[in-house]
């Protein structure tokens, strides 16, 4: 039975279409170039060959290329007026607001990227906690402790919990400790994911208490 909903943030409670998740990315080469001293793609293709060992990109520039100024980083990959061109959408808020369950955020972002984001949905009273990036010592999705760490604080077995992602690995992810999850695959790109995938939030109903 499920008891919980973890929900992403980007590309999960707002569609893709308003291109935030592209624009963090680039500035996340941008700035992973100004760094390391080199091209913009050769930062990109530096960051392709690594990033799979690590949940997120600070967590590599850390770890092998010497980074230590987080909040230098965070402040320019996630800038104020960064969730400007977002637009409520009424239908998700009524949506999660009518879930028979409480819900929660889960993401790889600060909490002031999160703050701004809910904000801007006009979401900012629809969740009970945000566990965000820092929260997580800087541990992110995919790693098992970042999924560990919030389910300590709900309470609750992996298995009472469903999570809700874009990313397919993250949502792997999440069933590999053994809890439930549902991929938002709004643009059908991953056909062949062999766990349960929804186009739109809304379809998620049908997978409570039944994942």
């Amino acid at each position: 039975m499920i008891r919980y909903i973890l929900f992403d943030l980007d590309n999960t409670l707002y569609p893709s279409s308003f291109g935030l998740e592209e624009q963090v990315s680039q500035r996340i080469q941008e700035f992973t170039a100004q760094f390391l001293g080199c091209t913009v793609e050769e930062a990109r293709q530096r960051r392709q060959d690594r990033i799979h060992l690590y949940g997120t990109t600070l967590e590599w520039l850390m770890a092998e290329e010497g980074l230590s100024d987080i909040e230098a980083y965070y402040s320019v990959i996630h800038p104020e007026g960064e969730a400007d061109t977002l637009e409520p959408s009424p239908e998700i808020r009524a949506f999660i607001q009518s879930l028979p369950i409480p819900s929660a955020i889960l993401t790889n972002s600060p909490m002031e990227h999160a703050q701004r984001i809910l904000r801007k949905l006009e979401m900012e009273d629809l969740f009970t906690h945000i566990f965000d990036i820092r929260w997580n010592g800087l541990k992110g999705k995919p790693r098992q402790e970042a999924f560990r760490r919030p389910l300590e604080v709900l309470g609750l077995p992996a298995q009472e919990v469903l999570f809700v992602d874009d990313f397919p690995s993250y949502v792997e992810g999440f069933i590999h400790i053994g809890g439930q999850g549902v991929l938002l695959d709004e643009q059908d790109r991953w056909t062949d994911f062999p766990h349960p995938r929804i186009r739109r939030l809304t379809e998620l109903s049908r997978y409570l208490g039944v994942v």
